[in-house]
């Protein structure tokens, strides 16, 4: 899969935008976009939104391609509950490839009470 940078710059090219060009639409630097294509730096969400509004492209789907872990939010989640360090580690033993792990969500959809159904 793609990154963030990498699909960025794709559909940026697809539609024949410098990066002079895109960075002066954004009103930011063309260093700045740059970074992001090359994944050293990456756009706030509001960024992120005018970027995929420029791109054509659907902010969901620009976001897939983010790469970056949540820390701060698996931090708070195993401070709180540590069922989800054992979670997380196990996640990690067994090595599920992205599209088994979004397969096994999908499929457990929570029930009303928060448990699974």
């Amino acid at each position: 899969m793609k990154t963030l940078g990498q699909k960025i710059r794709e559909r940026r090219e697809e539609l024949d935008l410098s990066l002079r060009e895109f960075a002066k639409k954004l009103n930011c630097s063309p260093p700045f976009i740059s970074d992001v294509e090359h994944g050293r730096r990456f756009p706030s969400e509001p960024m992120l939104e005018e970027m995929a509004r420029l791109l054509k492209l659907d902010v969901a789907e620009i976001k897939r391609h983010d790469q970056r872990a949540p820390l701060d939010e698996i931090k708070r989640m195993t401070e709180q509950d540590p069922g989800y360090a054992f979670a997380f580690r196990t996640l990690v033993d067994k090595k599920l490839t992205p599209e088994q792990l979004l397969e096994l969500v999908n499929r457990s959809k929570p029930s009303p009470k928060g448990g699974k159904k």
